[in-house]
């Protein structure tokens, strides 16, 4: 089965310390990360009412003490969404994402980034450092532009060249480099943004070849600005980010950085060549040797005409002049960076939960239920605290609860599968309906995306409660999401999205997954997957081989739940 790629921010959280702890230690140099120098705040710009984006937030505004929502579940729709707002900024974008890989998509946003400092824009760029091995040159070509400034959240000073020399020079450093910002955020001259769960990268936006993801973000304008914009200069301003130079040195002058991105971005493929200088004695000259070639980043394929919901791409409505948005009452939510270093809020000297942070919210809207809550999480381990917390709402309230996940062999995170199927038995036991993903079913779904021959997986984060409290993020229902790393989210009071959510839902559950039981003798688990006519029960982890599932039995055996 073709897959996105290696399982490493999870995986390799663990397999460092469990099954490579030792190398890493033997290998490791100084890699502690210097303190931050001194350097003044930098705050979001005011939103800019007088440009041609605040017209038509004005313009689409039903009412100025709500936000207004268009939810995006198809990914050309959402890529859009940003790409247009990036072409129509006139002051400001600011960005934070947990992943830009150094791909089609990635390198597209980047060069359209570019093209908007080049006009004045002023671009701030947060990027987690986890995954931007190889990416040092293009960041410092994108960084070395007029009004452009790229930060490193939680950076490795030492073995960048790649994900295990990283953690190698760094295991010194372990407790803090496993900790990550997993927060998603774009947001244009400081009235409309989009959030969700969309990392930057072809596969969250159906152009991998390998496999594609079912997710979600929603495009947001109205009275969420400010807040949004408030969130994103706390982690500008942190000490847990750092500018891209005070990590990555280079003796490159600024014109060299630039030309470089722009051979990296250009649309045509780019030969990278290698040139060695003959000995005079030899009779001197050049030899130019072909290495490969850049990739080339053409631009993004344009949207269907219409998505799940019913939508149509967003460029037109902001051509015109007036965007069409659900509107209702809405807060936003984020993790203090200081969550990376292991500070935890306090009362007295005792711990106690932190109101701001995405988990408690998530898990208070939940613990409101009195009727039904649904939720979908690519990751999902939900740990006894979690199975506590269904436990007193089925029992006390007779809340009905949906869970959708990715199955076995959906998920991109094998070792993350170890700890849900853990709490699988007793989900079930509480009378909870749970979906895994099928990835071939979701692939042939034509209502969840053009995959081609892709594979389907899912990565959205959502709960609704209630058919009345939607909760739209970064955040996994998982103790890595849980404890180390930080998240960001949107809870958002409306019936209407929440019903556009729960019919996502419904065609996931019933075009693209399993559902999950118990068999007869109340012990083992068994899928069944119905269609036109015919009923199919699988009783072992379907779409898998042998080999995968010994794995997994080999990984549940060392795979500590806390850091899954």
């Amino acid at each position: 089965m073709p897959m996105r790629r290696p399982a490493l921010p999870r995986t390799l959280s663990v397999l460092p310390a469990l099954l490579l702890g030792g190398l890493l230690l033997a290998l490791a140099g100084c890699g502690s990360l210097p303190d931050a120098p001194p350097r003044p705040t930098v705050k979001a710009q005011p939103p800019a009412t007088g440009t041609a984006l605040g017209r038509i937030a004005k313009a689409s505004t039903a009412d100025p003490e709500q936000s207004g929502f268009r939810l995006m579940p198809t990914g050309q729709f959402a890529l859009q969404a940003r790409l247009e707002l990036a072409r129509r900024a006139e002051r400001s974008l600011d960005v934070q994402y947990y992943q830009i890989h150094d791909d089609r998509t990635g390198r597209y946003l980047l060069r359209t980034l570019r093209d908007a400092s080049l006009r004045g824009v002023r671009v701030r760029l947060i990027i987690d450092d986890l995954y931007t091995s190889g990416m040092d040159p293009l960041l410092l070509g994108f960084d070395a532009y007029p009004n452009v400034e790229v930060r490193l959240f939680n950076p490795f000073p030492a073995g960048r060249q790649n994900f295990l020399t990283r953690f190698a020079a760094n295991a010194r450093d372990f407790d803090r480099v496993h900790r990550r910002m997993h927060n998603k955020l774009f947001i244009a001259d400081g009235v409309m943004a989009v959030v969700g769960g969309r990392n930057i990268a072809d596969e969250y936006f159906m152009a991998s070849a390998g496999a594609n993801f079912v997710d979600l973000d929603t495009f947001v304008i109205g009275a969420l600005l400010p807040r949004l914009s408030g969130l994103f200069d706390e982690y500008w301003n942190s000490p847990r980010v750092r500018p891209l130079r005070e990590i990555v040195p280079t003796g490159a002058g600024d014109a060299e950085l630039m030309a470089d991105f722009d051979r990296l971005t250009t649309a045509e493929a780019q030969p990278i060549v290698r040139v060695t200088r003959q000995p005079e004695e030899g009779g001197g000259g050049e030899t130019v040797e072909v290495l490969g070639s850049t990739g080339g980043t053409p631009e993004p394929e344009p949207p269907p005409p219409n998505d799940v919901l019913g939508y149509a791409p967003i460029a037109g409505e902001l051509k015109a002049g007036k965007v069409g948005l659900v509107w209702a009452d809405a807060q936003a939510y984020a993790d203090n960076p200081d969550k990376v270093i292991g500070r935890v809020s306090t009362y007295a000297a005792a711990p106690i939960d932190d109101v701001d942070s995405v988990r408690y919210n998530v898990i208070e809207m939940i613990r409101r239920a009195r009727r039904e809550v649904v939720m979908t999480s690519p990751y999902l381990i939900p740990g006894d605290s979690g199975i506590d917390t269904f436990r007193h709402s089925i029992e006390r309230y007779g809340v009905k609860y949906t869970l959708v996940t990715n199955s076995l062999a959906a998920t991109d995170e094998p070792v993350v599968h170890t700890g849900y199927r853990r709490y699988r038995p007793q989900m079930l036991e509480l009378g909870m309906n749970l979906y895994e993903l099928s990835p071939q079913k979701v692939s042939r779904s034509l209502r969840l995306g053009r995959f081609s021959t892709s594979i389907g997986r899912l990565h959205a984060k959502s709960a609704i409660v209630d058919g009345q409290r939607v909760f739209i993020g970064s955040m996994n229902f998982d103790p890595r999401s849980d404890v180390h790393n930080t998240e960001m989210g949107l809870f958002i009071e409306s019936p209407v999205l929440a019903q556009q959510m729960l019919k996502l839902v419904d065609v996931i559950r019933q075009q693209g997954a399993y559902k999950v039981t118990l068999a007869a003798n109340g012990k083992d688990v068994v899928w069944t997957t119905t269609g036109p006519g015919s009923a199919e029960v699988v009783v072992e982890e379907p779409e898998t081989d042998v080999w995968t599932r010994i794995m997994l039995e080999v990984l549940s055996v060392i795979a500590p739940e806390g850091l899954l």
